[in-house]
């Protein structure tokens, strides 16, 4: 019998078109390493992807509606959430973005010190519509 994966309690799922190109630009972007991939009969769409980013985990999959239901792309619709990632050190968060940024993402909100809430923090916008902020903390006075 198969091991099951040790997911933790809560588990982003996120749906892209062009499933094989958003995991080509998330290893490349975020360093991220794709653990299970699972392709359409065709080859072309991701049914399921589960990648590791930054020492968390995500889920990806292609619009597939005929077996994830009404889930879509920010493509298609404007997105409501954004992906944080909290980095060790500070000066990681502009490696972050930049690295990002060179890979084809779009800064949306420039890296800065918000000393209100103790952290530099910075978000981009990948390629596919999805928001990730970079954020790592700041000592607090």
């Amino acid at each position: 019998m198969r091991e099951q994966p040790k997911l933790p309690p809560l588990y982003p799922q996120i749906c892209v078109l062009g499933g094989l190109d958003a995991i080509a630009f998330y290893e490349i972007a975020f360093g991220a390493e794709c653990l299970v991939k699972l392709l359409d009969e065709d080859n072309t769409r991701v049914r399921y992807a589960r990648m590791e980013i930054y020492g968390g985990e995500v889920a990806i999959h292609d619009e597939v509606p005929e077996c994830n239901g009404a889930v879509f792309s920010p493509e298609d619709w404007p997105t409501s959430v954004a992906l944080t990632i909290t980095l060790p050190n500070v000066d990681d968060v502009n490696a972050a973005v930049e690295r990002a940024v060179v890979s084809g993402a779009e800064v949306v909100f420039d890296v800065q010190d918000l000393r209100e809430w103790c952290v530099r923090y910075g978000r981009v916008r990948d390629p596919f519509g999805h928001v990730w902020a970079f954020q790592a903390f700041l000592p607090c006075s």
